[in-house]
């Protein structure tokens, strides 16, 4: 089966920023693939680029199997969108703004909408300036799943929401999954991720440090504690080639992750001349993405400045387009 999207090398430059860095990745269809980032990652960027509103500086890109660069439109009527503050007219009805979108879309559009509103218990002949934050996410997520979209992207979208708002976007997450369509979900919310995502990419300053099935990632990466009797010594590269993803240093104590460590690694580490103990164990999601996110190496040193992504107008520009463009 082709992915839902594939990207190679995708690179976004801005006047005072790198954006994406040489961006590869390919999300698999019928999957939860969850994206994960610090704000200003460029999370919502990615997100823009695939739905056609930015052209990449360079590097290649497909969605549903489409150029978001020369398919844009074809593109928006096969992908749902939902935001953490989804653009709705205020002065129209639920039923109304149901309407006018579903005038972008098939016949269908319309009943899987009223169903989907009654199922969230909107009413549909209240105006949408009188909903609560929590129902005008209800609202966003039935316009963007009344056509049946192959591909769901969320960005950020339980933001400031109730626990029982959160669990509905939970749970259709899932269902879109179980039904064989994709779901790219834009996250900072680590206990959210590892309840639904099979899939997950962690992305800092413009760069993928880690990608894969999640469980496979967990499994891959120890946190290793080692106690030394000397502050200054080193600890040397191991042998099996595993990956250090962070290394910090607190007095005789040498915390570090290591991605696809072997058994052997551990008896060469206590083995060493100056090592008390060894302690290991596996990693939690959270762990994993701040080891992924803090720069303490030079693999980072060629990015200068971080930069923000809503002042560069990603997120509100681009939910304004997304609702006129359909």
């Amino acid at each position: 089966m082709d992915p839902i999207i594939d990207i190679s090398q995708l690179t976004m430059r801005f006047r005072r920023c790198h954006a994406l860095r040489g961006v590869d990745l390919t999300i698999p269809a019928g999957t939860v693939f969850a994206l994960l980032g610090e704000n200003g990652a460029g999370k919502t960027t990615m997100i823009r680029i695939l739905t056609g509103f930015q052209k990449p500086t360079s590097g290649t890109c497909r969605a549903c199997g489409l150029d978001p660069t020369r398919d844009a439109q074809q593109i928006r009527r096969r992908i749902g969108y939902v935001s953490d503050s989804p653009p709705l007219y205020d002065w129209m009805t639920v039923s109304q703004i149901g309407g006018f979108a579903g005038s972008f879309y098939e016949n269908s559009f319309w009943p899987t909408y009223e169903d989907l509103c009654k199922r969230y218990q909107i009413q549909m002949d209240q105006k949408v300036k009188h909903l609560s934050k929590g129902q005008r996410a209800k609202v966003a997520l039935s316009l963007a799943l009344a056509h049946d979209p192959e591909l769901l992207i969320m960005d950020e979208p339980t933001s400031g929401l109730d626990p029982k708002v959160r669990r509905n976007f939970l749970e259709s997450m899932i269902d879109r999954a179980a039904t064989g369509r994709t779901v790219l979900l834009s996250s900072h919310q680590i206990n959210e991720v590892e309840r639904v995502a099979d899939h997950i990419a962690i992305l800092h300053q413009g760069k993928i440090r880690l990608v894969g099935a999640l469980d496979t990632i967990r499994a891959s990466i120890q946190q290793v504690t080692i106690n030394l009797d000397d502050p200054l010594r080193t600890i040397p590269t191991f042998s099996s080639g595993a990956e250090v993803l962070s290394e910090e240093r607190s007095g005789r104590s040498v915390q570090m992750y290591l991605q696809d460590s072997q058994p052997n690694d551990m008896a060469q580490l206590r083995d060493l001349s100056g090592v008390v103990s060894v302690n290991h164990r596996q990693a939690t999601l959270e762990e994993i993405f701040v080891a992924c996110t803090t720069d303490d190496g030079p693999s980072f040193g060629q990015h200068t400045k971080p930069y923000d992504e809503q002042e560069l107008g990603d997120t509100e520009t681009h939910d304004a387009l997304w609702a006129s463009s359909r």
